[in-house]
């Protein structure tokens, strides 16, 4: 129990017997747009105005407010259909290119200089830069496939594209539009692969790529999944190679992983301290229960007791009637002595200290507790504080537990 050890000599067996006669114990066992007015003010003076002067404009109307969501105007394609059928014929035809990108394979795609000028900047420094054979400007874009290469400069024609395709070279198309600047296309693919198509076997390689492509965001949801599935990650061939290749990395990558786990155990841990208070205030309910009102078998001795009442209310009634059971049957029964017994006497010292009516409660040695804690020293006394104050605590948070269910 989540309470300060109690090794009281002052407790001695005046108060026990006390206890013992209150107590009868039974043997038996069971949205509006916004607009903008213009009133006369009916308590303004009046002034005559020379009959020369012309009648003043009419009142404006009502001016109403912008359309509620302009997120979905500004993302509205209002290119016509025709048009990007134009463009992306333009790129599979090759009509009047003057550029031959040269790939990987050796094979080349053609284009037009001005085109990728204005749709990449980097491209356009390039193309600048390069020598021209026969009216025709020749770069090369090597370390990717052909492939990729092919979806990247139709994307900057008509940002047409097969979704396959994407798929296949994702991870190509973020380094080419990262390293020539085509805002659009990279976006579009840092939001396929944070919702769509991050797996076990590619996180590794995305992670990588996010840190030098400048996409933190990209970067942070492979971390996290890295630390939610790291038992099946740590086996895939993708870690094998980063673990060779950068050491740094999965050093980084295993702390965060323990890390995790430190914060785990303490979330749970926190929890069960929580179970714990919540039982000590159900303990103090139950106990101020029986006290008072009695509780089937047992209960104070102007009350009448049966056994076939109904199923008590308290959940903590049953456990406790154990232990008050216990308590007078003990032939120890002093602090330090029995374990059950020593339960017993925190829970009564605990009830003194919440309690806030100490004369007229009718849980036996209250008030004597609540004179004996003050020859108590100021290290159990800041125990016992914190104690209440858990208790307390868990309390308020089950009252507006309960009073939000109520209102649904």
């Amino acid at each position: 129990m989540a309470s300060p050890d109690l090794h009281n000599p002052w407790l001695s067996s005046s108060p026990v017997e006390s206890f013992g006669g209150s107590f009868n114990i039974l043997i038996e066992e069971e949205g509006t747009a916004h607009s903008v007015e213009f009133l006369e003010d009916q308590m303004s003076p009046v002034c005559n105005l020379p009959p020369n002067i012309p009648k003043p404009p009419p009142v404006p109307a009502k001016i109403h407010s912008r359309v509620a969501n302009p997120r979905q105007l500004a993302n509205y394609d209002c290119v016509p259909k025709e048009t990007i059928d134009t463009w992306d014929k333009l790129f599979k035809e090759g009509f009047g290119a003057d550029v031959h990108i040269t790939t990987e394979d050796g094979s080349f795609i053609p284009a037009h200089y001005p085109l990728l000028s204005v749709a990449s900047p980097v491209l356009g420094n390039l193309l600048q830069q390069s020598k021209v054979r026969n009216g025709i400007r020749c770069i090369k874009i090597a370390g990717v496939p052909h492939g990729a290469v092919y979806v990247f400069i139709r994307f900057l024609y008509s940002a047409c594209y097969e979704e396959g395709e994407i798929k296949k070279f994702i991870l190509h198309l973020l380094v080419l539009s990262h390293f020539y600047s085509v805002p659009s296309l990279k976006r579009m693919c840092i939001d396929r692969l944070e919702h769509s198509w991050l797996t076990s076997e590619n996180v590794i390689d995305v992670l990588q790529l996010a840190r030098e492509c400048d996409a933190p965001l990209l970067a942070l949801f492979c971390i996290r999944m890295v630390v939610r599935n790291f038992k099946s990650i740590s086996s895939t061939e993708g870690w094998k190679v980063m673990r060779r290749a950068n050491p740094a990395l999965e050093q980084e990558l295993l702390e965060f992983v323990v890390e995790a786990d430190m914060r785990k155990q303490d979330r749970l841990k926190k929890i069960e301290e929580k179970k714990v208070y919540l039982q000590l205030h159900e303990a103090m309910e139950a106990l101020v229960h029986i006290c008072r009102d009695g509780c089937r078998t047992i209960g104070p001795r102007d009350k009448v007791l049966k056994a076939s009442q109904v199923e008590c209310s308290f959940p903590a009634c049953k456990g406790l009637e154990s232990l008050v059971r216990h308590f007078f049957s003990c032939k120890i029964r002093v602090p330090g002595g029995c374990v059950h017994c020593k339960r017993m006497w925190q829970l009564l010292e605990l009830h003194s200290r919440i309690c806030e009516e100490p004369d007229y409660c009718k849980v036996p040695l209250c008030r004597h507790f609540k004179v004996k804690m003050l020859q108590q020293t100021k290290k159990d006394e800041l125990k016992w504080k914190v104690l209440v104050s858990k208790v307390r605590a868990a309390k308020y948070v089950l009252s507006l537990f309960s009073s939000r269910r109520s209102d649904f």
